[in-house]
């Protein structure tokens, strides 16, 4: 009988043991072991992502694996979490090429170090096709300081970080719609930035990121806190690449996606603790719109205050 390792072992010994950390056992069992820091509670959450559908064919296979972990990072910056580890599923099918696994496995490399979090364990399959890729992050919390969707109060004002409507600028870009001279929107659609380490556990009331559309996820924390909603688009935070592109991409911009920013909701008292945390992070952060009493509806309001007519209100996943 031969010693060698069978290709999947071989291909995870290669590639994924390197970013192993402490307690994945060098992945060479079939659990990892997890002990969180003492007094902190654990946050778990997962995403997935699949070929054709969440990143393009022809996505270099780095960003691939960096936009894997990032969008999973920025779910744990909306709960004001610190990351710990990850475990990740890889189902591809059986032609990939090796160089495919090398740049993606040197991708997330890189964001482990700049995120400090490791690889705990998980699995490689094979597949008809397209590539698919699942991970859930875990993270962790000082008791009571995490931030839910509920929560938001009545007065409450709409905060969130960044630029809005570069990542779904970015995939018009990358699918031939929009001209990006810059590159700058094709990088902000490939490569979100986590705002991982901004202090909200204390400011926000309630909050989430923005990953299927700014007026959807809106109405996500709505529902959730019974309270009604009004943005003013004019207020929305546009990057000058955006700006550029034209009003006919407002829409796009409000509803579009990808752009894993954080939306808080913040009420006045706390507005000058959240400017204080943004600025020692460098992050900017807008105040966008307010919550009151009422249906959970979204409003959006153009810059004469009429309400903004929009024909769909976000990205849906079926």
């Amino acid at each position: 009988m031969s010693d060698a390792l069978p290709p999947e072992f071989a291909l995870i010994a290669k590639y994924f043991r390197p970013l192993a950390g402490p307690g994945s056992l060098n992945l060479s069992d079939d659990a990892a072991f997890l002990t969180p820091p003492p007094g902190r509670d654990l946050v778990l959450t997962a995403d997935a992502m699949v070929g054709g559908v969440h990143f393009l064919p022809d996505d270099p296979p780095d960003m691939v694996g960096r936009k894997l972990l990032r969008v999973n990072l920025s779910d744990l910056a909306a709960k004001g979490a610190t990351p710990l580890g990850y475990l990740m599923t890889v189902s591809t099918p059986r032609d990939t090429p090796e160089a495919w696994f090398a740049g993606f496995a040197s991708g997330l490399a890189q964001d482990q170090a700049e995120f400090g979090v490791t690889l705990l364990g998980g699995d490689t399959t094979s597949t008809p096709g397209p590539i698919s890729l699942s991970l859930t992050i875990i993270g962790h919390v000082a008791p009571g300081m995490a931030v839910h969707r509920a929560g938001a109060r009545d007065g409450d004002g709409i905060w969130v970080t960044g630029t809005i409507g570069d990542g779904a600028l970015g995939l018009a870009v990358a699918t031939g719609r929009l001209a990006d001279p810059s590159g700058f929107l094709l990088d902000r659609y490939r490569l979100p930035q986590p705002r991982v380490g901004l202090a909200i556990g204390r400011v926000a009331s309630a909050g989430m990121d923005v990953s299927d559309g700014l007026v959807q996820d809106l109405g996500h924390i709505c529902r959730a806190s019974g309270l009604g909603a009004v943005i003013q688009a004019a207020r929305v935070p546009l990057s000058p690449q955006a700006r550029a592109a034209g009003e006919a991409w407002l829409e796009t911009c409000l509803t579009g996606g990808d752009d894993y920013e954080l939306l808080l909701a913040v009420p006045p008292a706390r507005e000058a603790a959240l400017l204080q945390a943004a600025t020692a992070r460098g992050i900017p952060v807008t105040r966008i719109g307010g919550f009151h009493s009422g249906p959970p509806h979204v409003m959006v309001r153009a810059a004469n205050g009429e309400p903004l007519a929009l024909t769909k209100g976000g990205w849906s996943h079926f």
